[in-house]
């Protein structure tokens, strides 16, 4: 289902108390290997991050590595530096390029994708389980019935996601995970890949062979902030405002300045979110 929303409401979202214990959760092949999978998207990510064509460089967290919550603070950097979320969902995308070969992303399309797309759909569904559950938390492949010929084992749930539990931000959520996603199995491997968060229960839908329609992605970007974001909305008014504004703003360059700045400090005591409201 599509879940509807007031575009002016917060959602409440799961209870905290109900959450997982995600350290206990492992893919199906065991906390190790989950362990340097996060450890190598978290390299990619401060890569892609730090590098020196950005507008504001970004270094790695603080944190160790295996830490989750280490790319939750390179993730809500990325979206609090970046008004325009276009960058951002480019960057996250690029970052997914980053973890493959090039060889797999070269043939993929040709080889399996267009020839075989039923069979690239369970394939992509299988991999996501095996190599993004320390990622996403508990999930499993499903069916997706509205996929034409019955979508068998099409499909992946996740039961309560942990990147958007962990930043209890939607923005962040669809420009740095949703969009980017779906725009990397659709453009570098050639799958279309429909993703349906599900912001009151945490659930998040992935439907491989299925193309987002424009109402889904407007719902997407439509949806409010929840109610525990720790920018307070802030972070949506951000993305949602400035992609319209001028690039030559007098104010710009100094702002720019001043949140290298910021960047620079070892601890700030207010999140970096919330000085993005408009």
């Amino acid at each position: 289902r599509i879940p509807t929303y007031n575009k002016r409401a917060t959602i409440e979202g799961p209870s905290i108390d109900s959450k997982p214990d995600y350290s206990s959760i492992s893919g199906p092949m065991g906390g190790f290997i989950d362990s340097i999978l996060m450890s190598l998207f978290r390299y990619k990510l401060s890569q892609r991050l730090y590098h020196q064509d950005n507008t504001i460089p970004t270094p790695d967290s603080k944190l160790p590595l295996t830490d989750f919550m280490g790319i939750i603070d390179l993730a809500t950097r990325m979206n609090s530096q970046n008004f325009n979320r276009t960058t951002i969902q480019t960057m996250s995308q690029d970052v997914m390029v980053s973890l493959f070969p090039s060889f797999i992303l070269d043939r993929y399309p040709t080889w399996f994708a267009q020839p075989f797309p039923a069979f690239s759909a369970r394939m992509c569904a299988w991999a996501t389980v095996v190599g993004g559950t320390w990622l996403m938390g508990e999930c499993e492949v499903n069916d997706v019935p509205e996929i034409e010929g019955g979508g068998k084992s099409q499909g992946v749930l996740v039961k309560r996601c942990r990147f958007l539990e962990e930043s209890q931000c939607a923005s962040i959520c669809v420009n740095s995970c949703k969009i980017p996603t779906q725009n990397f199995f659709n453009e570098n491997m050639g799958l279309p890949l429909t993703m349906t968060p599900d912001y009151e229960t945490g659930e998040c839908q992935f439907a491989f062979g299925k193309l987002p329609t424009f109402e889904e992605e407007r719902l997407a970007k439509d949806t409010p902030c929840l109610m525990r974001c720790p920018s307070n909305g802030g972070m949506r008014s951000w993305h949602n405002g400035s992609d319209q504004r001028a690039t030559t703003d007098s104010k710009s360059e100094q702002w720019l300045e001043d949140l290298k700045a910021l960047g620079e400090l070892e601890e700030l005591k207010i999140s970096s979110c919330s000085l993005m409201e408009d």
